[in-house]
């Protein structure tokens, strides 16, 4: 057989080199295919089917696809820490995988460490193109049992004689199955699309009903027009008799002013009189004054003398009560000498006495207990010290186990502390994915809408807001954070068109119980505003503007000119922002946000950072609200298990504690009844020591001697302090002596300066009395000058205030009349003479009892009821085109499906027929024929074989049935009618001739080397058999591979 001829392989997909690093059980391996047929042969163990594991986990294959090794870490070679597998493979021709990336050779490369796997696609170049495993999807899928056959599933497909593993190994080996689960998948997406449709399409059905309900309304509201309009016709009149009242109203105001300043001259001419009378006691309070201060003078000099004798006569006071005291002292430190001196004569003759009757003590007896007490004081002590070292050993223990305990109870806090706040992000979670206006002031929001809504006509333009629900993200989540850190309070905010609406708003809010809302005034009439280039940030980051998305332009106007948008810049991580705030400082920058909430800008030389704010709040704007209420409820649960170990924790050391506590009380209690005992003999054995000490050392004679001396000493001194008190007494006379001197000078000298110290005191007096006239001079003027202002000014102003207002009122009641009609036309319809206001306003009252009661049959005036009716009408229409412009859709994406579905069974069944062809084809070069039954309803796959040395005739149904050879060339057979009807770039077959016999071995061999020539893709055959029996050719290449080291 020839096997250089036959169709030229491609070069796209055509794997050209293996190389293996640290893989399994090789070190290092390095393996080059031919474009064609490939045969890889040697013993058991030498490592074939390593080979074709690496191709499956170098193409994204799991471990556990495999069936080699549940985990990717397992395929490191034993005592390495890394495994390395490197394809390369063509990429010529007309199939070429995006040539202009990748060139003329793809290059997989799979790493796997013991921590981590990673997959890198790369050029021709060695340059790194991808990290997707998509892209190794498209290039091929070695799930498939077409493209790789292991030795794994060899065997299972061998000896499964089930019909249905059967059938799932042909479906999908010829995606079948991956066609038929993807239009399963779209029919499901139809259904749930069309009822959706169904469910819009009756949900305007009520509002069409409601429509015509309107429609009744407005025929039978027609004539409360006519009642509206004797209405303005009263409203009219009212109006001009309002503006005639005050026009009386002011007359009357004028003839009060002048009454009242006729009152000015008479109340100024009795505050002219007080002022003439303060001029005089003015004049006599200054010569009196005068007068005084020339007495004064005249005693000036006297004063000064009585000021020394008195400050004299206080130093020689205090000079005797301090000698007074010094000799108290002196007496008082004599008596205690004398009783000293006493008490030491006693001592002296107690000494005696004791002398006498002491007796001599057993000197051996007191040295052994002094002996047998040192020794009870040593054992004491050595166990004393025992206890020590455990109780100190046991309180840095006990310290150890509390500052767990503590830090164990803190971090419980912590946990608990950050459960709830997990469980009140859920729950506003939830309420903001029922109603995402509540994200933005909670369910006071909701009542104020319905007070807008009550109030909607009031309003010149219905306010919008609040501002975040009016806004997106055009991104998802991932500026979340800081855009809601950058604009903070202003998605909470209102927008009004004037300072009428704003004050409106404000009493809406009051009613539904919404303090401190922010209002904004904005022009709605106004455009959205067009930034041009030159004024935006000079950088590539996006900006708040950009990433939001507001159909609204009012909002999006004031939220540049409120915030700044267009200037705030948003950055990914914290280095980049202070790159860009401090580094590139980019024309029109305010402020830098990053993703995480950090806020940078630059004032002039001042770099600030602001941290994020903790108790903000993400989230708000995002879509997916769901992924973030799952993401919160699992990280709640986990923080509540967090916190049931840290319990089961705390209760361990808790009860630790108190064992030890326990221990380290009875170890204190011993420790400290033997330091008392210890203590005790101490002092025992000290009183022994020294009472012996005394006994051998004590001298009775010198004892008495030394009293004597002191005794005589303090005699001394009690001699010198006598002398020393003699001249403190001396002292304290001669002082007494000086005092009294001092006095009777005096004194003496207050009876000379008697009289004219009277008579200074007389003037004072007159003084008090003239100050007493004037005081009341002023309060007699202060009084009338307080009647000018309060009762006579003030009541001129208020008069003329009152007129100033009245004539303010005229003309704000003239401008409202002339708004409502001019003068002319009141008198073309009556005018209002010889009828007051409060008659019309009761003409007025009566009229709108009437149209109310009309109108109490009708919610709603006839006007709002044609605009409902019009707004409704519009809308209905709008959503009827919506809804039949889906259905089109649907019905056109249902005929494309139903269309793909005919295709699809169509194709199933010229598949099952060319299986059945090809299979037989192939058995019939060894004298077998076959039959394929595909059921695709019972998803069955049946094989029956007919064996040519069979003479009944008889089929066999089942592959068991068959010798081991001949169950592998019919399985052979199935394999290679399979690879007929799939296309892949290169197969892979391992074992494929086990349980053979030499002659099916041989047609086996030749019947996979004439399909693989033939069908010119690449193959690579495995097997431990001789294949030698292979002719060679320059499409064929055979590798031997190593024998296993022992």
């Amino acid at each position: 057989m020839e096997l250089s001829g036959g169709p030229v392989g491609r070069k796209a997909g055509v794997i050209s080199r293996i190389r293996l690093e640290n893989f399994m059980c090789h070190s290092s391996l390095q393996s080059e295919f031919g474009d064609c047929v490939n045969f890889i042969t040697g013993q058991n163990g030498s490592g074939k089917s390593a080979i074709l594991t690496a191709l499956c986990v170098a193409f994204g294959c799991r471990a556990k696809g495999t069936q080699r090794a549940s985990s990717v870490k397992d395929f490191i070679k034993t005592g390495c820490s890394y495994a390395s597998v490197i394809v390369e493979i063509k990429n010529h021709g007309c199939d070429a995988f995006k040539p202009e990336t990748y060139g003329d050779l793809i290059i997989v490369e799979r790493r796997i460490t013991e921590s981590t796997s990673s997959t890198i696609l790369k050029d021709y170049k060695g340059k790194k193109v991808a990290q997707r495993k998509n892209e190794l999807r498209e290039l091929i899928d070695v799930e498939n049992p077409c493209v790789i056959m292991s030795q794994d599933k060899s065997r299972e497909f061998l000896h499964s004689g089930s019909e249905k593993e059967k059938f799932k190994f042909f479906f999908k080996a010829t995606l079948l199955q991956q066609v038929s689960e993807l239009l399963q998948h779209i029919k499901s997406q139809l259904d749930a699309a069309t009822s959706v449709v169904d469910e819009l399409e009756s949900s305007i059905r009520p509002v069409q009903k409601e429509l015509n309900e309107l429609l009744d309304k407005i025929k039978n509201m027609e004539h409360i027009e006519e009642i509206d309009k004797q209405r303005q016709i009263l409203i009219k009149k009212l109006a001009w008799s309002l503006v005639y009242d005050v026009d009386r109203q002011i007359q009357e105001q004028n003839g009060r002013l002048e009454r009242l300043k006729d009152r000015v001259p008479a109340c100024q001419a009795k505050i002219d009189r007080q002022l003439v009378k303060l001029e005089e006691m003015k004049d006599l309070l200054h010569k009196k004054k005068s007068e005084i201060s020339s007495l004064m003078q005249k005693t000036s000099e006297v004063r000064r003398m009585q000021d020394e004798l008195q400050e004299n006569l206080s130093v020689a006071a205090r000079e005797m009560f301090e000698l007074q005291e010094e000799e108290t002292r002196e007496i008082n430190r004599i008596g205690k000498m004398i009783k000293h001196i006493k008490w030491l004569e006693q001592q002296v003759r107690e000494i005696h006495e004791q002398h006498i009757k002491d007796s001599q003590a057993n000197d051996y007896e007191i040295e052994d207990q002094i002996k047998n007490l040192q020794d009870e004081v040593d054992r004491a002590t050595s166990s004393m010290s025992r206890l020590q070292e455990k109780e100190n050993e046991l309180s840095e223990k006990l310290l150890m186990m509390k500052n767990t305990a503590r830090d164990t109870i803190k971090e419980i806090e912590e946990n608990e502390r950050k459960h709830r706040n997990m469980l009140k992000e859920i729950s506003e979670l939830k309420q903001c994915q029922t109603n995402k206006v509540t994200a933005f002031g909670g369910e006071r929001v909701l009542r104020l809408l319905q007070m807008i809504e009550t109030n909607e006509r009031k309003f010149k333009s219905v306010p919008i807001g609040p501002i975040g629900a009016h806004v997106t993200l055009s991104n998802g989540g991932v500026w979340s954070l800081a855009v809601e850190t950058a604009i903070g309070r202003l998605l909470d905010a209102f927008i009004v068109t004037n300072h009428k609406d704003s004050l409106l708003l404000r009493r809406c809010a009051k009613e539904a119980n919404y303090a401190n809302i922010q209002i904004i005034i904005y022009d709605f009439a106004r455009p959205r505003l067009s930034i041009p280039n030159h004024m935006l940030p000079k950088t590539g980051h996006p900006t708040v503007l950009s990433v939001l998305h507001c159909d609204n332009d009012t909002v999006i106007n004031a939220l540049v000119d409120m915030a700044s948008v267009e200037r705030l810049v948003l950055v990914e991580d914290y280095d980049t922002g202070k790159s860009v705030a401090f580094e590139q400082r980019p024309q029109n920058l305010k402020d830098i946000y990053t993703s995480d909430g950090f806020r940078m800008f630059l004032r002039g030389p001042v770099q600030t950072i602001l941290p994020p704010n903790k108790r903000a709040r993400a989230g708000r704007l995002c879509s997916s609200v769901g992924d973030q209420i799952s993401r919160y409820e699992k990280e709640a649960m986990n923080v509540e298990e967090v916190i049931h170990h840290g319990k089961v924790r705390k209760r361990d050391f808790d009860a630790q504690v108190q064992k030890s506590e326990r221990e380290l009380q009875n170890i204190k209690r011993q420790r400290v009844d033997i330091e008392r005992s210890v203590m005790s003999k101490r002092l025992t054995l000290l009183d022994l020591k020294n009472s012996f000490a005394a006994e051998h050392n004590t001298d009775p004679m010198s004892s008495a001697n030394e009293l004597q001396l002191e005794i005589s000493k303090v005699k001394q001194e009690v001699q010198e302090k006598e002398a020393s008190l003699q001249d403190v007494k001396t002292k304290r006379m001669n002082a007494e002596e000086k005092a009294k001197g001092l006095k009777l000078s005096h004194e003496k000298l207050r009876e000379s300066t008697k009289e004219e110290i009277q008579a200074i005191e007389e003037a004072e007096k007159d003084l008090l009395v003239i100050e007493e006239r004037l005081h009341s001079a002023e309060r007699e003027k202060s009084h009338y000058e307080r009647i000018m202002d309060e009762k006579v000014l003030s009541d001129i102003k208020e008069a003329e205030s009152l007129s100033q207002k009245l004539h303010l009122e005229r003309q704000e009641n003239f401008e409202k009349a002339s708004k409502i009609c001019s003068e002319a036309e009141m008198e073309s319809v009556g005018g209002c003479s010889g009828i007051s206001s409060e008659q019309l306003s009761v003409q007025l009252k009566r009229i709108d009892q009437r149209l109310r009661h009309e109108r109490q049959r009708f919610s709603e005036s006839i006007d709002d009821l044609r605009a409902t009716y019009q707004r409704k009408e519009q809308k209905i229409l709008k959503k009827k085109q919506t809804y039949e412009a889906f259905r089109e859709k649907l019905h056109a994406c249902q005929k494309a499906l139903d269309l793909r579905w005919n295709k699809f069974q169509r194709n199933a069944t010229l598949l099952k027929r060319q299986l059945t062809w090809q299979f037989n084809s192939h058995l019939r070069k060894k004298g077998i024929s076959g039959h394929v039954k595909v059921d695709y309803e019972t998803r069955t796959l049946s094989v029956e074989v007919k064996m040519p040395q069979d003479a009944s005739g008889n089929v066999v149904r089942d592959t068991r049935g068959l010798s081991g050879g001949e169950r592998s060339f019919s399985t052979l057979c199935f394999a290679l009618a399979l690879h007929e009807m799939t296309e892949a770039p290169f197969r892979a077959m391992d074992e494929f001739d086990v349980f053979m016999d030499a002659v099916s071995r041989k047609i086996s061999l030749d019947t996979l080397v004439e399909f693989a020539v033939a069908q010119g893709s690449q193959w690579i055959f495995i097997t431990p058999h001789d294949i030698s029996m292979v002719k060679n050719g320059d499409r064929i290449r055979k590798q031997q591979m190593a024998a296993p080291r022992g």
